[in-house]
């Protein structure tokens, strides 16, 4: 937002140029620019085995097509039930990406669940934190682990983002990341 206007140029008000600064600080070189480019995304469903790499955004938009290929290898494996998915939970992974400094594919345990997944995980785990009300269901959530990244490291990056709901499951071997309301566990 411009304060005034000089014949040099806009003129910033001290309040707008000190949180741009805070941004600029607080997010990595590498995130910023990758902000103006392609957003590109590489995975690996460890349970259909099926792999995908994806230019998801471009142009300052997100592609259409990419997002029918993304929503296949994230649908439920064990129903074959496709749903979409949350757009800004693949910003969210881009950045995971990034901030790891990584080009290895994110290994997917569990995109999108079905009801009737999420219940039968329910029943079959019932105190180990399967939420009635998942996010999974609404395509806002994956739990996933990258390889080469050991997992607290992926857990410590995911929490950094304060993009939503990190779990953390070193004995089950992934991290959960949503783009729900921001909390851990």
């Amino acid at each position: 937002m411009v304060s005034q206007t000089m014949e040099s140029g806009p003129v910033l008000g001290r309040r707008h140029f000190l949180a741009g600064a805070g941004v600029s600080l607080f997010v990595p070189r590498a995130a910023r620019a990758g902000d103006l480019g392609a957003r590109e995304l590489l995975f690996d469903n460890v349970h259909t085995g099926e792999k995908l790499k994806v230019e998801y955004w471009a142009n300052g938009q997100y592609l259409p097509d990419a997002l029918v290929e993304v929503n296949r290898l994230l649908r439920d494996f064990r129903t074959g039930q496709v749903h979409p998915i949350a757009p800004h939970l693949l910003d969210l992974l881009a950045r995971l990406r990034l901030s790891l400094e990584t080009t290895q594919p994110i290994n997917v345990i569990s995109g999108f669940r079905s009801p009737a997944t999420n219940a039968m995980l329910r029943a079959e785990h019932e105190h180990s934190g399967v939420a009635s009300k998942s996010l999974h269901m609404q395509g806002m959530a994956v739990d996933i682990r990258i390889p080469g990244r050991e997992l607290g490291d992926l857990h410590i990056a995911a929490l950094a983002q304060r993009a939503g709901g990190v779990g953390y499951y070193p004995q089950s071997d992934f991290v959960h990341v949503d783009v729900g309301r921001v909390r851990s566990w």
